[in-house]
């Protein structure tokens, strides 16, 4: 059995590690975090691995996972290359959805295969992650070797693969951030907006749910475009000018908000086709988006 050892083990790390060695396909070597305290809770959570906090007791393994925050993660190879453990052929990943494979040239320069591979995940609670990762969509790019075997180690533990460009992985993650952290902060504006207009916070959050699940519901049933409703949908200018100008005396940064994503709608909109072509054109001047 090939073995794995995992460096800066937070929520992700603790995640693949555990199911890693509950599916019996790798065997954990080691976990090496800053901290032996920090390792020792990361070992106790996947069942096995040996603590450490000192790059010189790492031993070598057949795979190294680097699961460190996104700052930490080309100190954490050029560490990992210093360390003298990565021989040729040894493949190193990192779990960034952020930075491409590129992070681990120190220990590539060695002749380890490298790669980077992204659960599209929220990674908020191990301990419910290991029991619903499976179907978890992850992005995977870097030197074909890597690729392969690592496309191998997570569709084991229930992953589907789907591939990278590294030239554009930021804003691909970009998009990760939109739709799942900005969503939320733009649920909180709704609900300040609700609020705005006398409905109370919880009450507002009742209101919003099923707008917000049949929406979803909508975009992953029809796309997009056919999902689409409301005043841009149907041209309606006036209704939009008059949410802007009464956003802008309220909030300005509620109102750029507002017309960041009016630019977005209005595109659907225009693909859609069903809005008058006057009605798009007084939206346009009103974004300034003619």
């Amino acid at each position: 059995m090939k073995s794995f050892s995992i460096i800066g083990c937070g929520a992700v790390g603790k995640t693949v590690g555990r199911l890693f060695y509950d599916t019996g396909i790798l065997e954990p070597r080691d976990i090496l975090t800053r901290s032996l305290q920090s390792a020792s809770r990361a070992a106790e959570f996947i069942g096995a691995g040996r603590p450490l906090a000192v790059w010189q007791d790492l031993r070598q393994a057949d795979l190294y996972l680097v699961a460190a925050s996104d700052d930490a993660i080309a100190a954490c190879a050029g560490a990992l290359a210093e360390s003298g453990v990565v021989e040729p052929g040894a493949v190193v990943c990192h779990l960034s959805g952020a930075l491409s494979s590129a992070a681990l040239e120190p220990v590539a320069r060695l002749g380890a295969a490298v790669a980077s591979v992204h659960p599209v995940k929220s990674f908020a609670h191990p301990e419910l992650c290991i029991n619903d990762f499976a179907g978890t969509w992850c992005g995977i790019e870097g030197d074909p070797a890597a690729v392969e075997f690592l496309s191998g180690a997570f569709r084991a533990i229930g992953g589907e693969i789907f591939a990278l460009d590294p030239r554009f992985k930021t804003i691909y993650h970009a998009g990760s951030v939109l739709v799942c952290n900005y969503l939320t902060a733009l649920i909180e504006a709704g609900a300040r907006a609700y609020e705005k207009g006398g409905v109370p916070r919880e009450q507002a959050f009742q209101v919003m749910e099923p707008l917000v699940r049949e929406t979803l519901e909508n975009v992953f049933r029809s796309g997009t475009v056919q999902a689409l409703t409301g005043p841009i949908a149907r041209g309606d200018a006036a209704v939009v000018s008059a949410q802007l100008e009464a956003l802008k005396a309220w909030d300005g940064e509620m109102a750029e908000l507002y017309r960041a994503l009016a630019g977005v709608a209005l595109d659907l909109s225009r693909r859609r086709g069903q809005a008058s072509e006057a009605g798009l054109a007084a939206v346009a001047r009103l974004l300034d988006k003619e």
